[in-house]
């Protein structure tokens, strides 16, 4: 077993984190008779080896090793090595290679060609792999069949074979989708599939489960042919197979993160538990689920459609599919735009669920979409209250992991639509002993959406603030989110804490915390003239990102009092002729706009700045170009702005702004906002909700200003 291991150079091979010399002992762990050296080397391996679907040349090297294993019937949990075989398959397999093995986008190759060419020679194997015994090893080799068997008559055998003699839903319905997968890899085997699913979801002796599935992958395979009944069927099917769900089915995930072990000291708790959502959300708690996320795929960007089936995933007896629809549901409206009332109310309706994990993702998911959830306000209003009546003014920090999660994740959903109801569960966290686990960092970040309530709030931030150790670098977070809520909620109670926090992060050299900080201290203006010498200090910093950060602040907090242009001009003159691009950013931008036509002698950077290969310096420059230069730059700032957006549509929300801003001059630019206004999928910085709306309600703006009756069809 595993002969030759030691003939390959690990060392010089590499994974997600460098070196690949630990790969044989993780090779070796996976064969030990321990559950949890097996577990460890396992998430090592998807970590490191296999990191988010990855493929490195020691992930190639290590399959023919993992292939002994997988064979071996001596190897205990098979099924795992199968199934990473498989992942590491399917991923290649996706990311492209040419004939000759030449990978699409790699260089120098990472090893997606040479894998996919192993595990085609061992299609057949992987065949006989879906007959084994063990029922697990049997799952996780059935999609190999339709990966890696190139004998489309011969691999089409097979899954007629399983079909027939598996019980599990779990098996049958893989069954299903790798007659898809085959079908859309082998053109010659499309069409006996295609009938053959046809046949399935048409035939009243099999499962509902199974005909949905059938139905979906028909479509799947040839999504032209969607017609007006499929949805309405697919509805039917979906109703009927529930009923034969089990209550919760939870897959195991493949990969866990490692931090999940134990939060380690220095670990701020923001990351652990970024990582906990990670590993709730790599797990299904529904045998359908993989299915209806492949019917939503299918249905692409018709948003009515998919919500009527999501409402029905909603409306499901089986808490398992319910928990799962919920979080598809915000998946959808985060990704896609419409009219998500419907949606909305749905989820806002499990709050009421004696189900605390769902009616936490349920808050969850109203959380993220806060800006458009108004019509879950009182429902969010109503959760938290029952939670106070039932469990006390201290459930926030209660010791059911479940109800915790669900009170404060509806608080949260709550707070961010400025609602202060919300409030008082936000001041027991904040109130808390500094050793109390009281979780306070999550009411830090939605206390800024609060400002009604910045006589309470103020006070115990700045607190919080003050108690921060800025010597250790984990506290960096926790103090810029604490300097945020700030800014927001305004007061000038926070200038001299913010002023001492920026004291002390450039004692301890924590430039992140020094520019947080100079940002908060610039949103103050002549209220923070306190801290100027402190301030001008910075402007000479050589850490790129303090400098303009202190340029701007200084220019705020300062100009009221006298003008500091002759002192501010210099220094954003040689900021902008750095070679470093990054500095030429929004405070650098946003001051020369401030500035306007005083910064005049920024005039000839700027110019030359609008042909740097960068798209997002080109998009600062211009906006900075129009608001000092005025109509006399709008050919050349409007060229650089619709060429922005058009190659990088991240840059919209910047272009739009300052197209709204040139006002009738942004006339050209209307079949690009048109256009941008008529995709179905979210748009503008990172496409999510809170860029998305920005950029469509900016755009309609300009738009209805531009020509009035553009706006048809675009409600």
């Amino acid at each position: 077993m595993l002969d030759g291991i030691h003939d390959i150079d690990w060392a010089s091979l590499t994974h997600a984190y460098g070196s690949a010399e630990e790969v044989p002992a993780l090779l070796r762990a996976l064969r030990s008779p321990d559950a949890e050296e097996r577990r460890t080397a396992l998430d090592r391996f998807y970590s490191a080896v296999h990191h988010q679907g990855s493929v490195y040349p020691a992930t190639a090297a290590s399959l023919p090793f993992l292939f002994e294993l997988a064979v071996d019937s001596a190897t205990p949990d098979r099924a795992s090595a199968v199934a990473l075989l498989v992942s590491i398959g399917r991923e290649s397999l996706d990311r492209g290679f040419e004939e000759d093995g030449t990978e699409v986008g790699y260089y120098p190759p990472m090893g997606c060609g040479q894998s996919v060419a192993f595990l085609r020679e061992r299609g057949e194997r992987f065949a006989e792999l879906a007959r084994d015994p063990d029922p697990d090893v049997r799952l996780a080799a059935i999609g190999a069949v339709g990966l890696f068997l190139d004998d489309a008559d011969r691999a089409a055998e097979v899954l007629h074979e399983r079909l027939a003699v598996e019980e599990g839903i779990s098996a049958r319905l893989r069954i299903v989708d790798t007659a898809a997968a085959l079908a859309l890899r082998l053109p010659e085997a499309a069409p006996p599939i295609t009938d053959w699913l046809t046949g399935l979801a048409a035939d009243t002796a099999q499962d509902p489960a199974i005909r949905l599935a059938a139905l979906i992958q028909r479509f799947r395979c040839t999504p032209d042919d969607i017609g007006e009944d499929l949805v309405a069927d697919a509805v039917d099917l979906l109703r009927a197979t529930v009923h034969d769900l089990p209550a919760r089915h939870i897959a195991p995930a493949h990969s866990r993160p490692e931090a999940l072990a134990a939060p380690a000291d220095g670990v701020p708790p923001q990351i652990v538990a970024a990582f906990a959502d990670l590993d709730r959300h790599a797990r299904v708690h529904a045998p359908t689920t993989a299915l209806l996320r492949s019917f939503h795929e299918v249905l692409g960007d018709r948003v009515p459609e998919r919500t009527a089936v999501l409402a029905e995933q909603v409306n499901s007896p089986a808490p398992g599919a319910r928990l799962d629809a919920v979080r598809m549901s915000g998946e959808l409206i985060r990704g896609w735009r419409g009219d998500h009332t419907q949606l909305l109310l749905l989820v806002a309706d499990q709050l009421t669920t004696p189900d605390q994990e769902i009616a936490a993702e349920a808050a969850t998911v109203l959380e993220c979409c806060h800006l458009i959830a108004a019509p879950a306000r009182e429902a969010l209003a109503a959760h938290v209250e029952a939670h106070l009546a039932l469990h006390g003014p201290d459930v926030w920090m209660t010791s059911d992991a479940l109800v915790r999660r669900s009170h404060q994740e509806a608080v949260r959903a709550l707070a961010r639509q400025g609602d202060t109801r919300a409030v008082p569960s936000l001041l027991v966290a904040l109130d808390a002993d500094a050793d109390a686990d009281a979780d306070a960092w999550r009411a830090i970040q939605v206390a800024g959406h609060l400002p009604r309530a910045a006589d309470q709030l103020v006070p115990r931030l700045c607190d919080h603030l003050r108690r921060l150790d800025l010597s250790q670098q984990w506290t960096a977070m926790g103090a810029n989110a604490i300097m945020t809520a700030l800014t927001t909620l305004g007061g000038t109670a926070a200038v001299s804490v913010l002023t001492e926090t920026l004291d002390a992060a450039v004692r301890h050299e924590q430039h992140g915390v020094t520019r947080s900080a100079l940002g908060a201290l610039r949103t103050f203006g002549s209220t923070a003239a306190g801290a100027t010498d402190m301030i001008r200090a910075l402007t000479t910093s050589t850490d790129a990102h303090v400098r303009p950060a202190a340029v701007a602040a200084l220019w705020a907090v300062g100009r009221d009092l006298t003008d500091l242009t002759d002192e501010v001009m210099p220094h954003l003159l040689d900021i902008l002729d750095d070679r470093i691009s990054f500095p030429i950013s929004d405070d650098v931008a946003d001051l020369l706009g401030e500035m306007g036509p005083s910064a005049a002698a920024a005039l000839p950077r700027l110019r030359k700045l609008l042909t740097h290969d960068y798209e997002w310096v080109r998009v600062h420059a211009a906006a900075a170009l129009w608001a000092v230069g005025g109509e006399a730059e709008a050919p050349a700032v409007l060229d650089v702005l619709i060429q922005a957006m058009a190659q990088n549509p991240a840059t919209a929300n910047h272009v739009v702004t300052c197209l709204d801003r040139m006002g009738a001059l942004a006339a050209p630019a209307l079949p690009l906002l048109r256009e941008q206004l008529a995709e179905p999928r979210r748009g503008g910085r990172f496409q999510d909700i809170a860029h998305d709306e920005e950029l469509q309600r900016v755009s309609r703006r300009l738009i209805s200003r531009l020509d009035p009756h553009a706006l048809a069809g675009h409600g």
